[in-house]
């Protein structure tokens, strides 16, 4: 599993290589014309899956809120976290939504992938075993999640919360979402790992929420760009964050209803989870803390996924937050 992860990982190079030199092309484009015409927006490319942390920036593009600060956000989402990567490996996207586990991957590789910031995200631990009332119910009991990724590494951080290891549960992987969704339901394993808008769709089939990496206070979502990116693109990715500030004010200051098909519209939900919706309070842009990615390369490594003397300061970029 982890020769194919990093084969794949490696892919990324072509991405970094291929957006530096066009990003470069454009500033050269752009400096002989400076006083002909204003410049253009500078279009930042975003690989993004249908989730809560998509949001804000899709929220950031549909206001207008890029054009603003002169970034022009180009989302693309994909359904799949590989379909994401195939992009990513093409050249297609700057950055893209990922977690601390693929950090971690990325640059066991060699690849020189860089934190920019956290992202809003969210993974829950259903359950519709009635036995099973807490965490450490789940001892001697099945859990379906994917191995290897950010879902295993969120269950092994609530077991230990709860005083248990990953031995103390027998995993069943299941890597397709939906699918973890309709074997839960029909009691075919005591407990997975969901993100939205699984979770509610589980809630409102009486699945229950056993923890969640929010109650947990795990957040292994970040945003990041390959270190080529960052140096082509800086002032373009610090504009972005700006006009994702004030998409996350915009939610503050209006009304749920004013935005809310755009989030059924592009998370998933379906029309009739409507009113069950529940939008998180989503903060500014901020910078992940050290600890939370020491942690998780520390279980990559007890894993095999990571090797590597790799520390945490060195894939965290600073190009938008500044010690």
């Amino acid at each position: 599993m982890k020769i194919v992860m990093l084969t794949a990982a490696v892919g990324l190079v072509a991405a970094g290589c291929g957006n530096s030199n066009n990003a470069g092309n454009a500033k050269n484009a752009s400096s002989g014309n400076a006083a002909e015409a204003p410049a253009e927006p500078v279009t930042i490319s975003l690989g993004l899956l249908p989730s809560i942390d998509a949001i804000p920036f899709i929220i950031a593009h549909e206001q207008g809120f890029d054009k603003q600060h002169k970034v022009n956000l180009d989302i693309q989402t994909f359904k799949s976290a590989k379909d994401r990567d195939v992009a990513f490996q093409a050249g297609k996207v700057d950055g893209l939504s990922a977690d601390l586990v693929a950090i971690s991957i990325y640059n066991e590789a060699g690849l020189d992938v860089k934190i920019t910031s956290t992202t809003t995200g969210e993974f829950d631990l259903l359950t519709g075993n009635d036995e099973v009332k807490e965490v450490k119910d789940l001892k001697g009991k099945t859990v379906i999640l994917s191995k290897n990724t950010s879902t295993q590494y969120t269950v092994a951080m609530m077991l230990k919360q709860a005083g248990l290891t990953e031995d103390d549960i027998t995993v069943t992987e299941v890597p397709q979402i939906p699918t973890r969704l309709e074997l839960l339901k029909s009691n075919k394993a005591d407990a997975a790992v969901l993100p939205e808008p699984f979770v509610t769709m589980g809630k409102t089939a009486g699945l229950r929420v056993l923890s969640s990496t929010h109650s947990a206070g795990i957040n292994p979502f970040v945003l990041a760009f390959p270190q080529s990116a960052i140096d082509a693109k800086g002032q373009a990715i610090r504009d972005m964050y700006a006009a994702y500030d004030e998409a996350v004010d915009y939610m503050k200051t209006h009304d749920q209803s004013e935005y809310i098909d755009l989030i059924i519209k592009e998370v998933g939900y379906p029309d009739t989870l409507k009113n069950e919706i529940q939008v998180p309070e989503y903060l500014p842009a901020y910078q992940v803390d050290v600890k939370e990615v020491e942690a998780a390369f520390a279980w990559a490594r007890e894993k095999g996924l990571l090797t590597k003397n790799i520390s945490a300061e060195e894939v965290i970029s600073d190009v938008q937050f500044k010690e």
